[in-house]
């Protein structure tokens, strides 16, 4: 399929990089695409950023019907742009897709369409330590009906924002408790897809959690409340006995890429890791017994996320003695080292932009 290009008359000022934020603003530029029963996915255009035109009636506003992604752009010290395993975000998305009843796109297709989007927006990948392109691709139910029904017309939308250092502060360990009155997802749910209504749910928990001075939850399982799962916004990993655990993959987890990624680092080091359902209490009794020594989530925003606490009813386990912990950092550093191309990549994760 051919992309039609429509090129901005009035480029946007470029923001101070130095005071960022995230998702605050975005380039020039934008991808879009329709489907309908009738043509599948067509009119495949990258046109200037701005609104689109929605009906007040469109399914995605009143039954969630969508999905998204979130992916980044690393400028190099010489200049190069890069993504990072981004075939596997495409993968990803198509698997929520799937799940949400929503028409599957070319994999392929879609990535040449986000490389040819950088190709024109390059200039909006910041310089920078830690400074990113955030990614956004997004599909959209689209139909004007109520009917609670799989909609008949969709939008794939690429948007894309110019990000600071997620730590501004430096790499500082957060503060997390288990949640225990609600639940995320449930395995048959949608909890491995990654879809707004997962984090609208969430909200709630989230906070009550901020109001006690913690930056986010871990859920438990949403039928024993036993096991752990996820925390808001990443995977887990938890260091015991020396062996790195992280909750197995079971329709009710996100399928993290970074969490991909850490697994991979970690058998390529030798490092024993096991993919496992962990029990909350199993954590706790490790933790008394002197076992269960560092934990850190994973994500695409922050990469690596150290935990100093984990609270779990009146029991505070202090991790790391509240500071990074030894494996995290490393692997904060090994991660990040290769997507901004400071380190060797062994896996050929990268991809540059020509």
């Amino acid at each position: 399929m051919e992309i039609k290009i429509t090129k901005t008359q009035n480029p946007m000022p470029k923001p101070d990089e130095n005071n960022l934020g995230f998702g605050k603003y975005f380039t020039d530029h934008m991808f879009t695409m329709d489907w309908d029963t009738e043509k599948g996915w067509h009119d495949a255009q990258i046109i200037p950023y701005g609104p689109i035109p929605l009906s007040p009636a469109c399914n995605c506003l009143h039954y969630s019907q969508e999905t998204f992604e979130g992916m980044k752009a690393y400028r190099t010290e010489d200049g190069t742009v890069q993504l990072f395993r981004p075939e596997e975000n495409f993968k990803r998305l198509n698997n929520s897709n799937e799940r949400l009843s929503m028409p599957l796109l070319d994999e392929e297709f879609a990535l040449k369409a986000l490389k040819e989007l950088l190709k024109i927006d390059a200039d909006w990948v910041p310089y920078g330590d830690g400074k990113s392109l955030y990614i956004r691709p997004f599909c959209i139910a689209t139909e004007p009906s109520l009917g609670a029904h799989t909609s008949t017309k969709y939008k794939f939308i690429i948007i894309m924002s110019p990000s600071g250092a997620y730590y501004a502060s430096g790499l500082n360990p957060v503060k997390i408790y288990v949640e225990t009155n609600y639940v995320r997802a449930v395995r048959g749910g949608t909890g491995y897809a990654k879809t707004g209504g997962n984090y609208a749910a969430s909200m709630k928990a989230q906070d009550i959690a901020g109001e006690q001075g913690f930056s986010q939850v871990l859920w438990l399982d949403g039928v024993e409340r036993k096991y752990v799962e996820e925390v808001g916004a990443m995977n887990v990993f938890f260091v015991v006995d020396g062996e790195v655990i992280t909750p197995a993959l079971q329709g009710s987890i996100l399928p993290g890429i970074t969490r991909k990624s850490v697994i991979d680092i970690l058998k390529h080091w030798g490092v024993p890791v096991s993919e496992r359902r962990i029990a909350i209490e199993e954590l706790a009794q490790a933790y008394k017994d002197g076992k269960f020594t560092e934990m850190f989530g994973s994500g695409t925003a922050a990469v690596i996320s150290p935990v100093g606490l984990l609270r779990y009813g009146d029991l505070d386990m202090e991790l790391s003695g509240g500071k990074i912990g030894e494996l995290s950092q490393k692997l904060y550093d090994e991660l990040t080292g290769i997507q901004w191309g400071k380190r060797p990549d062994p896996f050929g994760w990268i991809q540059k932009i020509d």
